[in-house]
């Protein structure tokens, strides 16, 4: 029934108990993963609101919103960043669903993808790019280590709900 993992879905969260998490959206509403129970939710974390491979990776999410609602799924981004960030992001790229301000890193921590990176010969603490598919059990299904920045994940996150969360 599920899809084998590949190098890219290897994950040792897979079929662990997603961490709970309580955050706010661009909007101020808090959205708890318990609020979610019995629903398919597709968390995907980014690095920062409004860089261009965030900006990509959103707008694929955006675009197949209804996609991902017919296929029984919520999708929710979270990077770090507070509401108004993501409020001024979401308006000006028309994305309708909740982006999450994780402000002190805990969530990012709680999944594993606030890990140390390296740019210009300088390390320093981000999020790191990877998706998460949380079951309506709230168990991680699938998992994304190396989520690319563009519109293409969003399709292939589709895609594998579409073969396994019927």
């Amino acid at each position: 029934m599920a899809k084998k993992p590949t190098e890219e879905t290897t994950s040792a969260m897979i079929g662990k108990r997603a961490p709970a998490f309580s955050l706010p959206d661009q909007d101020g509403r808090t959205h708890k993963l318990s609020g979610y129970k019995g629903k398919w939710v597709v968390l995907y974390f980014y690095p920062k609101d409004d860089t261009p491979g965030c900006t990509k990776q959103s707008c694929g999410f955006r675009d197949l919103t209804k996609e991902f609602q017919k296929a029984g799924a919520v999708v929710l981004g979270c990077s770090i960043l507070d509401s108004a960030s993501k409020r001024k992001f979401a308006e000006k790229h028309g994305l309708s669903f909740p982006l999450l301000a994780d402000e002190d890193n805990k969530v990012a921590e709680a999944y594993g993808v606030w890990k140390e990176k390296s740019m210009y010969g300088k390390t320093f603490m981000g999020i790191n790019r990877e998706t998460f598919v949380i079951g309506p059990d709230g168990k991680i299904a699938m998992h994304w280590p190396k989520a690319k920045g563009n519109e293409d994940h969003s399709q292939e996150v589709l895609a594998w709900l579409r073969e396994n969360a019927a």
